[in-house]
């Protein structure tokens, strides 16, 4: 019987050694094992990927409650422990106080404030800020609180008189400013502000200076 003739490699024109046929072999196991330890990660991958989710559907998510909350302003005020008078303004239950808190900056301000949902659903915040040396508080922070925006006008509200900041132009989806009041009561600087018209700012800033003055909006105690 003839012996068989090994097989020409066309690449090669010729047939292959022997070492040739082990080096093309040990490339083969190589590659393939590449290719396991890829398909592998992928399918590791995949199936991480799919328990997480099923994770994230076995999970119990509450409604959200931001629409409808409304904190207790002056339960928050008394237990900020601060050396102060903090303002509690009597708001009516048409509006909703989102947060309230009292930051102690690096700055050496310290400030309390409030931020509200207006009756009209809109933005408005009172900052109440102070420094423990008594000293004012810098143009610059307030400036830097209220958008950096211009005074227009002055006013006198609930025994306070204020400066006026009024800028309709201004977007209440791009900003947090429109109109705004800055006062001083005490060693305070109030500043009232928000994206709601005037007139809603201007009520919630009476409120602001009658938690000051005992309560009675149209009084004058305590404000300078």
């Amino acid at each position: 019987m003839a012996k068989k003739q090994p097989n020409i490699v066309a690449e090669l024109g010729r047939p292959e050694t022997a070492s040739e046929t082990a080096a093309r072999k040990a490339e083969n196991s190589r590659l393939y094992r590449q290719r396991k330890t890829v398909n592998n990660l992928v399918f590791s991958l995949l199936v991480t990927v799919g328990l997480v989710f099923v994770i994230y559907l076995m999970v119990p998510r509450a409604a959200g409650d931001f629409e409808d909350r409304s904190v207790d302003v002056a339960a928050l005020a008394e237990r900020a422990g601060a050396d102060r008078e903090l303002a509690v303004p009597d708001m009516p239950d048409t509006w909703k106080a989102k947060q309230a808190t009292l930051t102690s900056g690096d700055d050496g301000v310290s400030y309390w404030q409030i931020h509200y949902t207006t009756e009209n659903e809109s933005y408005a915040t009172v900052v109440q800020a102070f420094r423990e040396d008594g000293e004012p508080v810098e143009p610059e922070w307030i400036a830097a609180k209220l958008e950096d925006q211009d005074p227009t006008g002055s006013e006198q509200l609930g025994g306070v008189n204020w400066v006026v900041y009024d800028h309709p132009e201004r977007r209440a989806d791009q900003v947090n400013m429109r109109f705004g009041l800055e006062g001083e009561i005490d060693e305070n600087t109030l500043l009232v502000f928000g994206t709601d018209d005037g007139g809603t700012i201007r009520v919630l800033a009476t409120q602001v200076a009658a938690s000051f003055a005992g309560g009675d909006p149209s009084g004058a105690e305590g404000a300078q």
